[in-house]
């Protein structure tokens, strides 16, 4: 059994991952998300290509990526929770999905998807021609997914550029020896990403993307209460235990929670965003769930860290 909290997965500021690693792993379980709703009677979205990246990793994740989760046996409070996730990631899917598809029909021609895991928005999107997504990562996440695409024959719908770097670093020199260019409008997206980042590392990286921002830019991101009384050690335990049947059967005993930053600190998204000359327009996970017909109780996302803000923000005037 693997246990994220006696492996690679204590974080630290030079840490790294592969696919079934640490941050990595947390990639797989929402893409499995993506694959289980996909095999739903009547999906909300539609990514084919998810269960065929969680599958590579062994039958171990290709169980969390069916219509079922047989795994959870009988255990009806388990299916609950397991459903609400699953709904959360569809609506989120869908709202960045709209996001991607409102900036192709604006003229926007170059994507940058931060920390993008398993995201397969440069295949089964229907791009603009001309339009180029960057895709910026651990080195290991990208060369699993990659060659895990490339051996199902897969064919991006844009021109698709991956880019080892880690997030820490001095990504944006990688991003534009790949190609990118900061005198151009760009669309970015930091979707399931702002909790594995230090509350610094967060600030430097909204920085990063204003300096390399032309106007007309936008931006799309999933922010998240990070609240230290939810992650208390109490709550952990809580929330350890009622996955305790799924961790079991599954063999994978991730705790998610441990590679959060959960400091005090943190900036909250879009206030920062508009301090910075962003207009942001943002709507809280619960209401987007209930225009999408997926209600969820509040008090329920709360509990399971899925109460936060979806929002987008466009950059007007001179670059940052």
């Amino acid at each position: 059994m693997t246990d994220v909290r006696e492996t690679p997965s204590v974080r630290s500021a030079r840490d790294s991952w592969g696919i079934t690693e640490s941050v990595g792993a947390t990639a797989l379980g929402v893409a499995a998300a993506r694959a289980a709703e996909t095999a739903q009677a009547d999906p909300l979205i539609r990514d084919e290509f998810a269960f065929l990246l969680v599958s590579a990793a062994g039958p171990t994740w290709a169980q969390m990526a069916v219509s079922d989760p047989h795994w959870l046996g009988a255990d009806a409070d388990a299916r609950r929770i397991h459903e609400i996730s699953r709904n959360y990631q569809a609506v989120r899917t869908h709202y960045f999905d709209e996001y991607f598809s409102d900036v192709a029909h604006a003229g926007i021609r170059q994507v940058v998807i931060l920390a993008a895991g398993l995201d397969s928005r440069a295949f089964r999107l229907d791009w603009p021609a001309g339009t180029t997504v960057f895709e910026i990562d651990q080195p290991k996440v990208l060369e699993y997914k990659t060659a895990t695409l490339d051996a199902h024959g897969a064919v991006a719908k844009a021109r698709y550029v991956p880019v080892p770097a880690d997030l820490r670093d001095d990504w944006p020199a990688a991003l534009v020896e790949a190609g990118f260019d900061p005198a151009q409008p760009t669309a970015w997206l930091a979707e399931g990403l702002l909790p594995y980042l230090p509350a610094d590392a967060q600030d430097r990286l909204f920085e990063l993307v204003g300096v390399n921002s032309a106007p007309g830019s936008r931006i799309a991101v999933e922010a998240f209460n990070m609240s230290p009384e939810r992650y208390t050690e109490e709550r952990r335990a809580q929330r350890r235990a009622r996955g305790e049947q799924m961790r079991k059967q599954l063999d994978l005993d991730i705790d998610v929670d441990a590679l959060m930053y959960t400091a005090d600190d943190r900036a909250d998204a879009a206030q920062w965003l508009s301090e910075h000359g962003w207009q942001v327009e943002a709507v809280p996970s619960a209401d987007e769930m209930a225009r999408l017909g997926r209600p969820a109780a509040e008090a329920d996302l709360a509990e399971f860290g899925m109460d936060g803000v979806l929002m987008r923000a466009r950059l007007d005037g001179e670059r940052l």
